[in-house]
């Protein structure tokens, strides 16, 4: 069994993400290409954002710190502190409102 801390992984990935130049910054706590299931802490600093993109699979993103915003062509959600947001399977985009921390998990089809 593995045990992760996300409060402290949050704190340190936001803390590249404020001082870094691309104002984001991620790190998989499970899976990867090898597994169905993977699950990326992404941090990003007030006013970046992920660009449109699409989701290879079943998603949802659970706000741990800050207020993003998920947006499609005709539709958007904020998501705050404990906020869970199921992702559509459409064209989206995320950008922190603030300084933001992230889990995204994916479950690929």
């Amino acid at each position: 069994m593995q045990k992760t801390s996300l409060t402290a992984l949050a704190r340190h990935e936001l803390e590249h993400a404020q001082t870094g130049s691309s104002g984001r910054s991620a790190k998989t706590v499970f899976g990867g290409r090898e597994h169905t299931l993977r699950q990326t802490l992404i941090a990003l600093r007030s006013g970046e954002t992920m660009g449109d993109h699409e989701s290879p699979g079943d998603a949802t993103v659970h706000v741990i710190s800050g207020r993003i915003e998920l947006t499609t062509a005709d539709a958007s959600w904020t998501g705050w502190n404990g906020d869970l947001i199921i992702v559509p399977e459409q064209t989206h985009n995320v950008r922190a409102l603030e300084d933001s921390v992230f889990l995204l998990t994916v479950a690929k089809g």
